[in-house]
């Protein structure tokens, strides 16, 4: 069995594929037993739920608010997913997130982004939960939200395309895993060479659905069950078999997020 830690499959790409429920059989059919669905913003948080709903033991809800969505209005954002994570009545989220910072398409919004993350690390914290970290051009700036922290959480970078020194930063500060998806098949990624830095105990494997589609799917809609490229290649980086990887990632997942 493999865990896909990081998919979408609730967003209206694949609303033509009966709301993502097509896409999820065939990620079954490939071998993804299990498949965590991070939300993005307000709009999100339906669908999400839905297709969970659908597929109970197979999808697992994670809440939180991602980096570029906070709105004109992040304190009344950032109150809702507060409040889903919090309802005693509420479902089970597995994780907080996907949460952290992104100053790739706007810069202007350091500060605004920076106390959002640093809120829902602390909330998560509380709650015993992990953090699904998205960082994109803001490694220094994550890093130094987590550090300021007084107590650091668990969890993963997601979609991590780093060095070998990033990888040593990000230990620097806590023991993180590193979520690892269809990039690093790509024929210019540097990534096969820090992945035995990163070693394979602290490998997630994602898909970030619909996005980033693996070799031989590059340019196509991205869906869960495509992470066994991705698997064949982080095998190959790491001179270890398929199954092996799949063992391995899949106990990380289920120990990281408490999955059953």
């Amino acid at each position: 069995m493999i865990v896909d830690t990081h998919s979408h499959l609730y967003l209206p790409e694949f609303d033509d594929d009966d709301s993502g429920a097509l896409a999820v059989k065939r990620a079954l059919d490939a071998g993804v037993g299990k498949i965590i669905l991070p939300n993005v913003d307000l709009t999100t948080i339906e669908p999400l739920h839905k297709l969970c709903d659908r597929f109970p033991g197979n999808l697992y809800p994670a809440m939180g608010l991602h980096p570029t969505e906070l709105g004109e209005d992040p304190e009344a954002r950032l109150s809702r997913i507060e409040s889903l994570l919090t309802s005693p009545a509420g479902r089970r989220y597995v994780a907080v997130g996907e949460i952290g910072m992104d100053l790739y398409w706007d810069k202007s919004r350091e500060k605004e982004q920076a106390e959002a993350f640093r809120r829902q690390a602390s909330l998560a914290v509380s709650l015993g939960l992990p953090v699904i970290i998205h960082c994109r051009e803001a490694l220094p700036q994550t890093l130094e939200v987590l550090g300021s922290l007084p107590e650091v959480p668990r969890g993963v970078f997601h979609s991590f395309t780093g060095t070998d020194a990033d990888v040593d930063a990000i230990r620097a500060v806590g023991d993180f895993y590193f979520g690892i998806n269809g990039i690093v098949t790509f024929k210019k990624s540097t990534l096969p060479a820090t992945l035995p830095h990163i070693g394979i105990d602290r490998i997630l494997l994602e898909t970030d659905s619909p996005y980033l589609a693996p070799v031989p799917h590059r340019g196509k809609r991205n869906e869960s069950a495509y992470i066994v490229n991705t698997a064949d290649t982080v095998a190959s980086a790491l001179g270890m078999t398929r199954e092996q990887v799949e063992t391995i990632t899949t106990a990380n997942a289920i120990n990281l997020f408490s999955l059953k």
